[in-house]
């Protein structure tokens, strides 16, 4: 049977092109999984309004496999009950302002739920993709997902708030279309189901995103991503595991790891032989009691690490990671001195990621370097980029200059500098009238053992730069024997109006340093 694009086609030959048929609608005529392509690009109810046209785009609309109910929003488009709770005064009503509101919120998302899910259930053809957010009770919640799993959704990714912690669906266990899960509570959680049940399921999924799950009856995941559990499974992500205290991913396919927010972790053994991309954020207990807490990762394709704001566990250890790029590495260390445990975990982190071509160094870093002379680090031999955030106060010099060594080949360097309102580093107005610093004194100091760095850097950025001594006296230095240096960036913080005429007087006096390469060029920005 000829389509009307063909019989157009046909009698074009012999015909010329009436103004009727330029004005006729040939997007009708395109097939449907190019409109289906399109309409990935709009909002549902966009998608959901052109059912209106004609018989011919109801049944698209009908067939359209990639239902995106997020651009709706239904959990952020109402008042957030616990902020608007907070109006009450006293602890009672408080607790009973919150209930009520969320269980009106819940009633009203459950209603909005049933109309997608009743959507989803009158479907004649397969779902590739459902995204949907919402207050919801577990049984609407359910539904909505036993409906999509019938209709072999491949990719599910729901995020609610609920009245109660509700259980893990079972019934997605039982799904070999499904290939995506992301399953996100911001109240009050969910409880996974038992671990050998978890265990048989799931084995399609190459993508896993848990958020806020319960663990407290089972604090340990030690047999959980295994070799056989999730063979397929190349993205994980797991955030706000409430009670998890034990991890270990042996999973053989995965190639990007995200650990977040998992204050009570102590113990981190990863051994992923196709790991690319890891991060982990904001994880292990800072005040545990517990003898040992520990990392272990062993990724021998690791490119890219962010580690960033954990605690410093007594043991670490990286092995491996010879393929490693990028690296930001950051601690949090709570005001107590760190053990000697924890100095030599820190040690072995930095010996860890030795491997990568481009560092970054949070202030953290460089504080706990600064307190203890433990903490080295190994000669960085592939390092061609490195960023370092510090106060740069008088006592991180040692530090500085430590990591300098480590980067013999290095030729871009950034320092970011905090906390520049600090008294120690405010305008230093007799920095001129001495021949030299006791800062100035030290960098000279280190000249010899910076021989291969002061060879090798070609840019500086300094951002935060103030002209005090420890900024001037370090910029002093660099230009003074930077052998083959090309740009200097320094990145000025604001001043007070009284403070522009001394500052003119300072930059002036940095555009007189002597510099070791006659192509150094100063820009302050």
């Amino acid at each position: 049977m000829e389509t009307r694009s063909a019989k157009r086609k046909k009698l074009s030959i012999n015909a010329p092109i009436t103004k009727e048929e330029e004005e006729e609608d040939r997007i009708s005529d395109l097939p449907d999984d190019v409109i289906h392509h399109i309409f990935s690009y709009l909002p549902i109810k966009s998608v959901a309004q052109t059912s209106l046209l004609s018989k011919r785009w109801n049944i698209i609309w009908r067939s359209f496999p990639d239902l995106d109910f997020t651009t709706v929003d239904a959990l952020t488009s109402t008042t957030n009950p616990a902020a608007a709770a907070l109006t009450t005064t006293t602890p009672a009503a408080l607790i009973s302002s919150l209930r009520r509101r969320v269980q009106h919120h819940v009633s009203k998302g459950a209603k909005y739920a049933d109309q997608i899910s009743t959507l989803i259930e009158k479907r004649h053809s397969d779902i590739r993709a459902v995204k949907f957010r919402a207050f919801v009770s577990f049984s609407t919640l359910n539904r909505l997902i036993r409906n999509s799993v019938k209709h072999n959704v491949q990719e599910l990714d729901v995020e609610v708030f609920t009245c109660d912690y509700f259980n893990f669906p079972r019934i997605v266990m039982n799904s070999a279309a499904l290939k995506t899960l992301r399953l996100k509570s911001w109240h009050p959680g969910f409880r996974l189901p038992p671990l050998e049940i978890m265990k048989e399921g799931l084995k399609s999924l190459s993508v896993l995103s848990l958020s806020r799950p319960i663990l407290h009856d089972s604090p340990s995941l030690i047999n959980l991503f295994t070799n056989s559990s999730f063979p397929s499974l190349k993205k994980l992500h797991l955030e706000a595991c409430f009670g998890m205290t034990h991890l270990k991913i042996e999973c053989p396919a995965l190639e990007d790891l995200c650990l977040e927010h998992n204050f009570q972790l102590h113990d981190l053994e990863i051994s992923a032989p196709k790991l690319e991309k890891l991060r982990v954020f904001s994880c292990f207990d800072a005040n545990s009691n517990s003898n040992v807490s520990r990392v272990t990762i062993e990724a021998p394709l690791l490119k890219n690490i962010v580690w960033s704001y954990n605690a410093v566990t007594q043991e670490c250890v990286l092995n491996k990671l010879t393929s490693l790029h990028e690296a930001v590495v950051g601690f949090f260390v709570p005001n107590e001195d760190l053990s000697a445990a924890k100095f030599r975990s820190v040690s072995n982190f930095l010996t860890g990621i030795s491997c990568c071509k481009s560092l970054t160094l949070e202030s953290q870093c460089i504080e706990i370097m600064s307190k203890n002379d433990r903490v080295s680090m190994c000669s960085f031999g592939k390092l061609k980029c490195l960023e370092l955030s510090t106060g740069f106060e008088k006592h991180n010099n040692s530090a500085l200059a430590g990591v300098f060594r480590s980067a013999p080949t290095v030729n871009t360097i950034t320092i970011k500098i905090l906390g520049d309102d600090k008294a120690e580093r405010r305008w230093n107005k007799d920095l001129w009238q001495s021949p030299s610093s006791g800062e100035e004194r030290y960098w000279e100091s280190q000249t010899q053992y910076l021989n291969s760095f002061l060879r090798h850097l070609k840019v500086v950025r300094i951002f935060g730069f103030t002209e005090c001594a420890n900024d001037v006296s370090l910029v002093k230095f660099l230009l003074k024997h930077g052998k083959v240096l090309q740009q200097v960036f320094l990145f000025t913080s604001l001043s007070k109006p009284r403070d522009s005429l001394l500052r003119e007087k300072i930059k002036s006096h940095i555009m007189g340093f002597s510099r070791a390469s006659s192509n150094a060029n100063i820009v302050f920005q």
